[in-house]
């Protein structure tokens, strides 16, 4: 991270809290990892990385971003504040 780059906070909407608590345990590490990334290297880093898949929705989602779990689960998420602070408002299972 350089000397400019401000860290990002992420919070968890109650809808995602209550999602967190039914789906599997490495899931959720897989959630910690990505924020955990995003406390080290800053957003526009993270969305970097291929391994997150981070990219926009589009059609009733416009405005809202996801990055990959796993193959199967996704968390979307939306910026509150440009750059400063991610709201994550659902983890789920990704209907392919």
């Amino acid at each position: 991270m350089s000397d400019f780059e401000i860290r990002t906070e992420v919070r968890v909407s109650k809808l995602a809290e209550k999602q967190l608590g039914k789906i599997p345990k490495h899931i959720k590490e897989s959630l910690r990892n990505w924020v955990e990334t995003l406390a080290r290297l800053g957003i526009r880093e993270t969305r970097k990385l291929p391994g997150f898949h981070d990219e926009p929705l589009q059609g009733d989602r416009k405005g809202q971003r996801s990055v990959r779990l796993n193959k199967a689960y996704r968390a979307i998420y939306i910026e509150t504040i440009q750059g400063l602070e991610l709201l994550v408002i659902e983890v789920n299972k990704h209907e392919y």
